[in-house]
Parts: C-alpha cells; structure tokens; sequence
C-alpha cells in the first residue's frame, strides 16, 4: 500500500510502535491521538481546497463583470418609486387645492400619473426602441 501523505504514514508507524511497547491499556489512547491528527490534516486539505474554490470563483465573477441591469429595475426600485410618488402626492394635491381649485388638483394628479407612466414605460421593448424579432413565418 502507497501511502499518499508519508508524514501521516510516519504517524501512523509510530502510533502503532508506541501501542506495541505501552500495551493494551494505552490503546484508546494512542487511537484517539492518531485520529486526531488524522482529523486536522483532513481540516487542513478541506480549507485549502474551499479557499481555492472561492477564489476561482472570485476570479471568475471578476472576469465576467457586473451583471447586466434589468431594463425596469429591481422589484424594490419600483416598489420605492410607487411609494414616494404616492407620499409626493398628497401634500402635491393639497398645493394645486389651495392655489387652483379642483383644476389644481387634476393636473397635480396627471404629472403625477405621467410620471408614474414613464417610469412604468421602462420595461416596455417599444418604449426603449427595441424591435420585435423577425419570426420563421415572416417572409
């Protein structure tokens, strides 16, 4: 048998003279000792190998560059987006109220619908000049 960690195998040579010369009473011991070693090297090579996976991907993820932007952004962007809109909206409506009536109050509401429309708008193919693609069928 080859051993492939002759330091290990070292170990274990000794381990198993020194259960020889002690006897049978220092056997559990000697096992535990050895198994010990035997558990920290496996930790030592587990750590070696997670520290290079992370790295690789690291690198990788390095190389590759940021990932590409949804064109509508995130759920949390436009969620934040409605709910700012919505809080602008009401001291909005009361300064068009005061200042022009019930007109005032239409058009705080339609820049705030147009902007919300806009913003909505990102995500439509159309709207940012993208084009259907060309199907088999279309000759």
């Amino acid at each position: 048998m080859e051993a492939r960690d002759p330091e290990l195998r070292r170990e274990l040579d000794a381990t198993l003279q020194a259960r020889g010369e002690l006897g049978p009473e220092y056997e559990s011991a000697l096992v535990d000792s050895f198994l010990g070693k035997v558990e920290q090297r496996l930790d030592e090579t587990l750590d070696r190998r997670v520290r290079r996976h992370l790295a690789e991907q690291r690198t990788t993820v390095a190389r590759s560059g940021p990932p590409p932007a949804r064109p509508g952004g995130t759920f949390g962007e436009r969620f934040g987006f409605g709910v700012v809109s919505l809080v602008l909206a009401v001291p909005l409506s009361a300064i068009g109220v005061v200042n022009a009536g019930i007109d005032g109050l239409v058009v705080a509401w339609l820049g705030i619908v147009a902007v919300n429309a806009v913003h909505a708008a990102r995500t439509w193919p159309w709207f940012r000049g993208e084009r259907r693609a060309a199907s088999d069928w279309d000759d």
